[in-house]
């Protein structure tokens, strides 16, 4: 997710039981807004289950999901500063931005083989702009969609699946 939308989370947007968390507000330049940046940013995303794992130890169960070391909403500009340079610099990490984040769960997402329209969904943000920013990443698409296809296929010759609209006769699709 974007900062500004985890910066912005209630823990009423986590649902820790379902493994999700629906993204539907952002905070930014000391504001929330009750919508992210587009309607395509409001959406539930999936979470990990170590992120799942991670949140649940948490004691504080009420309000502001990520707050600032004082209470109330963390600013963009303050973390960055007081947070984000010193930890980079600790673990012996190049400089790189907080917005590399989100590069970084695309490239991931990629590379363990989620579709790019499911990614699109996930970051909500279109399909052509995960196509022109991560689309070279996706290298390995022919032979996983291959394989998605041929998997259907047995499938629907093992009477476990067709496609919508046939009918299945002897295990093939007519």
């Amino acid at each position: 997710m974007r900062p500004e939308e985890a910066f912005g989370a209630d823990w009423t947007d986590l649902d820790l039981q379902a493994g999700v968390f629906t993204v539907r507000r952002a905070f930014a330049k000391g504001r929330l807004k009750p919508y992210p940046k587009t309607e395509r940013s409001r959406r539930r995303v999936p979470l990990r289950a170590r992120v799942v794992d991670a949140l649940g130890q948490l004691r504080h169960r009420e309000g502001v999901l990520f707050s600032a070391a004082g209470g109330g909403r963390i600013d963009i500009n303050n973390f960055r500063s007081r947070e984000w340079l010193p930890a980079l610099e600790a673990a012996g990490v190049r400089h790189r931005r907080i917005y590399d984040m989100r590069h970084t769960f695309a490239t991931w997402s990629l590379a363990a083989g989620m579709s790019i329209f499911t990614l699109a969904r996930r970051m909500g943000t279109s399909l052509q702009m995960i196509d022109r920013t991560y689309g070279h990443l996706a290298q390995d698409a022919e032979e996983q969609d291959r394989d998605l296809l041929n998997a259907y296929d047995d499938d629907v010759r093992n009477g476990s699946g067709h496609a919508v609209g046939t009918e299945i006769d002897a295990g093939e699709p007519s």
